[in-house]
């Protein structure tokens, strides 16, 4: 592998599709209480948990890989035959993960590309793996950053949440922010923007939240070839119901490619708490496999 890619586990690339396309995927900690997690790994928190903790307002939080468990990652590819890697990461607006990638490219025994997504969740997903079809098709590590960067431009990345509160305790949104989104029970929608998450739109219940979610994501894919994916913190129905809909809508862009359904994972769930519903639609670029 003369070219490794890795990326890390608020990403949502499934395990199964991360060892088939091979990608490395770095753990995030989730810490609830005393006790600290994995993400993504076996017997790491599941999502579950997370909901039931923050439920009962039991304290959480998140913390990013050090650049001493990044560089073991990038010492370890090299030492099975690696010869550049390419490191794409989650908004370095929302977490240090990329700060920690780039002190370690520094003592990197092979070169280290990087890429800073600018999104969260699957649409740093996508772009990784834009970047692995490009190495699959004999691109060079310069032309997987490109082709990452292009598809994470491409995407759109929304949130129905129940309350902003979750990321005002996380420090992603500031308390005024927070506090207007929760007047009047509003039920907000959030988007990432030039790599950070704020409000977006306002809507009275969260029916016509979820409504509006779906007119959202159907602008976003326009008449453009997409891929879609929506993740939730329990809330797995309101999840199903989206993608279906979306499904049907979305149809002639989708092709013969699914709306993929799935639990957020726990860091991003940590801060955005039970009953989000996010969508994201990634147009396909001329780097997609």
């Amino acid at each position: 592998m003369p070219i490794a890619l890795v990326t890390d586990s608020t990403a949502s690339v499934h395990p199964t599709v991360a060892d088939k396309r091979g990608i490395t995927v770095v753990p995030l900690q989730v810490v609830i209480g005393s006790e600290s997690y994995d993400e993504g790994v076996e017997g790491g928190v599941t999502t579950d948990q997370l909901a039931e903790a923050l439920k009962a307002w039991t304290p959480v939080s998140t913390s990013r890989p050090n650049p001493d468990e990044m560089l073991e990652v990038y010492e370890r590819l090299a030492g099975d035959g690696a010869t550049e890697i390419v490191s794409v990461h989650l908004s370095s607006e929302l977490s240090g993960t990329f700060e920690s990638a780039q002190l370690a490219s520094r003592r990197s025994p092979v070169p280290v590309r990087l890429v800073d997504s600018r999104q969260v969740g699957m649409a740093t997903g996508f772009a990784a793996l834009a970047a692995a079809d490009v190495r699959d098709a004999g691109g060079s590590a310069e032309d997987m950053v490109a082709a990452a960067k292009e598809r994470a431009a491409a995407s759109t990345s929304l949130f129905y949440v129940d309350t902003l509160e979750y990321l005002r305790r996380g420090g992603r949104m500031g308390a005024a922010a927070a506090l207007l989104g929760s007047a009047l029970a509003v039920k907000p929608i959030l988007k990432v923007d030039n790599g950070r998450v704020g409000p977006f739109e306002r809507v009275r219940t969260s029916a016509k939240a979820l409504a509006r979610l779906e007119e959202l994501a159907v602008e976003a894919a326009g008449d453009a070839e997409v891929e879609v994916a929506v993740a939730h913190l329990a809330s797995a129905e309101r999840a199903a119901t989206l993608a279906e809909r979306l499904t049907g809508r979305l149809a002639e862009g989708l092709g013969d490619r699914e709306v993929t359904v799935g639990e957020i994972g726990a860091v991003l769930g940590a801060h955005v708490g039970p009953g989000m519903v996010a969508v994201c639609v990634a147009r396909r670029t001329t780097h997609s496999g």
